[in-house]
């Protein structure tokens, strides 16, 4: 169950060396591509969201990392607080050590990959905010924090090493035809090998 309330409050703050703690979420996913070019960084596209005071640029969502809850769970309750997206948590991207604009309050910033799987359609910056897909290039353009966009070029380098590996192992595993020509399902986070389809009466011929 979604709660469509944010948490308010920052008694539970956590907090290493003054530095607040915070942690965040790139949110990605593949787009409905039919051929084999995993490799490249056009294959998926990032969840970007409006600042809550407007101003220039979008960011990806994060938020207060909490006494009560484990480090993967506050990146999903922002992420869906923020964008209302939920998905797979992956891999922690990092840890970044930055300040505000007015240089009176230090952060330490911890970032992961979520694979979306849903998108809802209530949550509860819904009215404050609003949520863009968009590639890679755009998002390099768009996003207002260069310790984001870092964490975004460590996802772009890990999705893209991840994906030639795929690609090599479904070249070795693909059954081809007599034309040469293996049967591919439309590839998106994961691969799937088909079997070739039965000869025609006429092949058998």
């Amino acid at each position: 169950m979604v709660v469509l309330v944010s948490r308010t409050g920052r008694h539970l703050q956590r907090y290493n060396k003054g530095r607040r703690q915070v942690v965040g979420c790139i949110p990605y996913r593949y787009k409905d591509i039919i051929d084999l070019s995993l490799g490249d960084e056009d294959a998926f596209e990032v969840l970007l969201i409006s600042p809550q005071r407007k101003g220039k640029g979008l960011l990806f969502p994060k938020g207060g990392w909490e006494k009560d809850e484990t480090i993967e769970d506050a990146a999903r309750r922002e992420t869906i607080e923020e964008a209302g997206v939920c998905g797979n948590i992956e891999g922690k991207l990092g840890t970044w050590y930055f300040e505000n604009k007015n240089g009176d309050t230090a952060y330490e910033g911890h970032m992961f990959p979520l694979f979306v799987t849903e998108e809802l359609d209530l949550w509860p910056e819904k009215d404050i905010r609003e949520r863009l897909w968009m590639s890679v290039r755009e998002a390099r353009k768009l996003c207002q924090h260069g310790w984001m966009k870092e964490a975004l070029e460590l996802l772009v380098s890990r999705l893209t090493s991840q994906s030639r590996w795929t690609k090599m192992d479904l070249f070795s595993r693909i059954n081809r035809g007599s034309g040469g020509y293996g049967n591919v399902l439309r590839l998106g986070c994961r691969a799937q090998v088909l079997s070739p389809p039965p000869p025609s009466p006429a092949e058998e011929a």
